[in-house]
């Protein structure tokens, strides 16, 4: 399965440091960094996979033992 999501990109002047700060805008708390475009492009990218992982493995926490759990794809509009 493969998502379209937004990535965020903001230069950082070298008088700050440089590089590149990178967020995606539909899941929160991926956010990272790299020296150049293509390192923040990857970084998001891995970035996102974790917050996916996490948000999934909380969510399966909060399954109570014993109740009938529907699982089903869901699609919505852009």
């Amino acid at each position: 399965m493969e998502l379209q999501l937004t990535a965020v990109f903001e230069e950082v002047p070298a008088s700050e440091g440089g590089g590149y700060c990178a967020f995606c805008e539909e899941i929160p708390g991926a956010i990272t960094q790299g020296d150049t475009l293509e390192e923040a492009r990857e970084n998001l990218k891995d970035a996102i996979q974790l917050m996916l992982e996490t948000m999934r493995d909380e969510t399966e926490k909060r399954v109570t033992p014993g109740h009938r759990i529907i699982r089903e794809k869901i699609s919505v509009p852009a």
